[in-house]
């Protein structure tokens, strides 16, 4: 029988395994990810095509490259607009039969929504989920620096959110 006085060791009573608890700060470290860190790890490729290039070809560079859009480009490298497997699905069937041989001018998306390098990754998610878009390409100054996808967005949160559990075990552990 334990001695009236005697109390039960507490998280306190153990030094040598310090705790600290989420701060608003660490919950939500990643409202402050950028584009840019995203585009470190993702890389800069970007595929494009001509406004005057057949949806035929599109096709062919869709298949071959195992992507879902194409950025449309001028000579100069200057976006013009963004071309994906929807817009092309949704001409076949207003136009079965007679699609392939249209160029891409005709069914690219002109008014292209972009981001830049700092612009934070939940502000970009919130932006293709509320626009209903799956590609985004990324600007400075008018220069074309990448593109990012949903699925990237979303891959990297995850990649975040196992580190974070990772590191958060260690300082539970260790």
């Amino acid at each position: 029988m334990a001695p009236s006085s005697y109390q039960p060791p507490t998280r306190g009573d153990k030094a040598e395994k310090a705790t600290r608890s989420q701060s608003a700060e660490s919950n939500l470290s990643h409202t402050q990810t950028t584009v840019a860190k995203l585009l470190e790890g993702k890389g800069d490729a970007v595929f494009s095509v001509r406004p005057t290039d057949t949806i035929h070809s599109v096709v062919n560079t869709l298949k071959d490259k195992r992507i879902g859009a194409v950025l449309v480009t001028d000579q100069n490298g200057t976006l013009k607009g963004i071309l994906s497997e929807r817009d092309i699905v949704r001409r076949m069937a207003d136009t079965p039969g007679q699609t392939l041989p249209q160029s891409v001018e005709d069914l690219m998306t002109r008014d292209v929504q972009s981001c830049a390098p700092d612009d934070l990754l939940n502000d970009v998610l919130k932006s293709m989920t509320e626009g209903r878009f799956r590609h985004m390409p990324v600007l400075k100054d008018g220069n074309l620096l990448g593109v990012i996808t949903i699925g990237d967005v979303v891959h990297f949160r995850l990649k975040e959110l196992e580190y974070e559990a990772l590191r958060m075990k260690q300082m539970i552990v260790g």
